[in-house]
């Protein structure tokens, strides 16, 4: 499968099953995904899950790994954005997919995103005056920011929890396909919010 093929990706934030999720679809469909998760058993666990053709790295090391590799340690081939754009022509720098949890840890990576390229936020309670703000920010780069408003989502050792209206538990490969949809397919769409929550209906 190679619906991503080309691409480059970048998912970071608090490590969760979306993020693992967004990340294992991205690399099914054939793109170049980095992936950041904190501790080294977080790490060991998405290798295991993405194999090698992905990188692990922690959220610490993205931005020197994005200015030059500078500084790092524990990085030994996670080269995948450095040698794969960065130091090529200034049209095929940085990366055109970036996944982010909270809008202040995508900002400091936004020098490095394409233009023309989509930003979407996966926190479960995305400000939605934020997300227009920054869609329109980005919007003279051509740059799409979206949102994902995940609810009532099944992690492991969560206990119980009200249902939502569709009686079930949503599934992070649910929101990993929603975040998808924007970052790649809602081609004229930005600053949108959409609640991935099955009916429970957050404002």
């Amino acid at each position: 499968m190679t619906k991503y093929a080309r691409r480059k990706a970048l998912v970071v934030g608090e490590p969760t099953g979306i993020g693992l999720a967004i990340a294992k679809r991205l690399v099914e469909g054939g793109a170049s995904v980095l992936l950041t998760a904190r501790t080294e058993e977080e790490r060991a666990n998405a290798v295991g899950e993405l194999g090698s053709v992905a990188r692990v790295v922690s959220p610490s090391s993205v931005v020197g790994l994005l200015e030059g590799l500078e500084g790092l340690e524990g990085l030994e081939g996670v080269d995948i954005l450095a040698r794969e754009g960065l130091d090529g022509p200034e049209e095929e720098t940085g990366f055109d997919l970036l996944f982010a949890d909270a809008i202040p840890i995508a900002r400091p990576l936004l020098p490095h995103l394409r233009d023309g390229g989509a930003v979407v936020l996966t926190a479960p309670t995305p400000c939605p005056d934020a997300v227009r703000a920054l869609a329109a920010e980005l919007a003279s780069r051509g740059i799409r920011v979206n949102a994902v408003a995940p609810g009532c989502i099944e992690a492991p050792g969560s206990g119980a929890v009200p249902l939502p209206p569709l009686g079930r538990l949503g599934a992070a490969e649910e929101v990993a396909r929603a975040a998808l949809f924007l970052a790649t397919e809602a081609t004229f769409t930005t600053g949108a919010r959409l609640p991935v929550d099955g009916g429970l209906g957050r404002p």
